[in-house]
C-alpha cells in the first residue's frame, strides 16, 4: 500500500548482526596469499598487527575477509550465526575479550569450517580440541586455550568493527596470518598496497642475494650513523 511506512528494527541490547561484506577480486586475495604478514606490515607503516596470538595449526596461511563477531567471553552463539552467513574463504575474527578461561571455538567448530571451506579463524579468547587444530588444514590463531567448553547464551554482534590482540578488524577487511602474526589490510586499501607488497619482496631478495654474497654494501648503514653523529 502506498505511503506506509517500514518499522526499523530494534535489536535487544548486547545484539546486532549486519550484513555480509562486500566481495574482493578473487585474483586480489589470492595474490595476498603470498605475501608474508611481516612484509604487509612493513608496507603499512611497521605499526599494524595483533600481538599475543599464537598459531594453533602449524605453518599453512591464513587469508580471506573477515567476518567479525564480537561475543561475550566463553559464548559462542553468535559465532554459530557468522559462519552460516559467511563464505567459502572468509575468515572468521571473533573478540572474546582476551578471556582464557572458557573456549569459544573447538573441533566440531572445526569441521563444520572445513566443510565450508572457509579461510580460518582469529580469536582474542581460547580454543579447545588442540590435536584436532594441530592437523594443520584449518588456520586458527588465538590468545591461548582450554579444555572448558563455551556456553550458547548471547549476546554477541556479528559484522561490527572489533579489536584482536590490539588489532582492529572491520567487516570485509583482508585479514593474513602467518607464524609472524596476523594483520588487517582495509578492504579499500588492499588493491593499492599489493604492488608495494611486490616491490618490497623484490628489494628483500636482492639484499638477501647480496648477504649470501657477502657483497652488502657497509655505506648503507654507516651513512645512517654518520648522520647520528658518529665518527665512522
Amino acid at each position: 500500500m502506498s505511503g506506509e511506512t517500514k518499522t526499523a528494527v530494534v535489536w535487544p541490547a548486547g545484539y546486532h548482526i549486519n550484513p555480509r561484506h562486500a566481495d574482493l577480486p578473487k585474483d586480489l586475495l589470492e595474490e595476498f596469499g603470498r605475501v608474508p604478514v611481516a612484509v604487509a606490515g612493513d608496507c603499512m607503516g611497521r605499526s599494524i598487527g595483533s600481538m599475543g596470538l599464537k598459531s594453533y595449526h602449524g605453518a599453512k596461511i591464513l587469508f580471506g575477509q573477515a567476518v567479525t563477531v564480537r561475543v561475550r567471553p566463553g559464548d559462542n552463539l553468535m559465532v554459530h550465526k557468522a559462519m552460516m552467513m559467511a563464505q567459502a574463504g572468509d575468515v572468521i575474527v571473533i573478540d572474546g575479550g582476551g578471556d582464557l578461561t572458557q573456549a569459544v571455538i573447538g573441533g566440531l567448530i572445526r569441521t563444520t569450517a572445513m566443510t565450508k571451506m572457509l579461510g580460518g579463524f582469529v580469536i582474542d579468547g581460547a580454543i579447545r580440541d588442540l590435536a584436532e587444530w594441530a592437523e594443520g588444514e584449518m588456520p586458527v590463531f588465538a590468545r591461548g586455550h582450554t579444555h572448558r567448553g563455551p556456553s550458547k547464551e548471547g549476546p554477541g554482534e556479528i559484522n561490527v568493527p572489533v579489536s584482536v590482540g590490539g588489532l582492529v578488524v572491520q567487516p570485509g577487511d583482508l585479514v593474513l596470518g602467518d607464524l609472524d602474526g596476523v594483520i588487517a589490510i582495509p578492504a579499500e586499501d588492499a588493491a593499492a598496497l599489493l604492488p608495494k607488497a611486490h616491490a618490497h619482496l623484490e628489494r628483500e631478495a636482492k639484499i638477501r642475494e647480496s648477504n649470501v654474497k657477502g657483497t652488502s654494501d657497509p655505506e648503507r648503514f654507516d651513512a645512517i650513523l654518520r648522520a647520528k653523529g658518529l665518527p665512522v
